[in-house]
């Protein structure tokens, strides 16, 4: 598998990736861009499927296990507005803990 497209014609917030089809799948990694992959095969969600499962069985706790697809957020600041952030990520699997990070 070859590495993911870029769409690197210029810098992107969650502003523009809130914008575009929802059909078009993408990562935003400090400003820039990336396509992800169509939908995932059976034996990857299988997979993903199973590895959530393992890890809701061993936390305890306030932690919740979700899988994709999930925005992530990370901002460089955490007072930082939403609309700025330009990392956006969608894991497979997300483990929180805490609760106040959800929203």
């Amino acid at each position: 598998m070859g590495l993911p497209a870029r769409k690197t014609d210029r810098r992107y917030t969650y502003r523009d990736y809130k914008s575009w089809p929802a059909d078009e799948r993408r990562e935003l990694i400090d400003e820039v861009a990336y396509n992800m992959s169509p939908a995932p095969s059976l034996n990857h969600q299988a997979l993903v499927v199973e590895l959530a499962r393992q890890i809701g069985e061993q936390i305890r706790g306030p932690c919740k296990v979700y899988v994709a697809p999930v925005d992530v957020f990370l901002p460089q600041d955490p007072s930082q507005d939403e609309d700025d952030v330009s990392t956006v990520v969608q894991p497979d699997v997300l483990v929180v803990c805490d609760r106040g990070l959800l929203s």
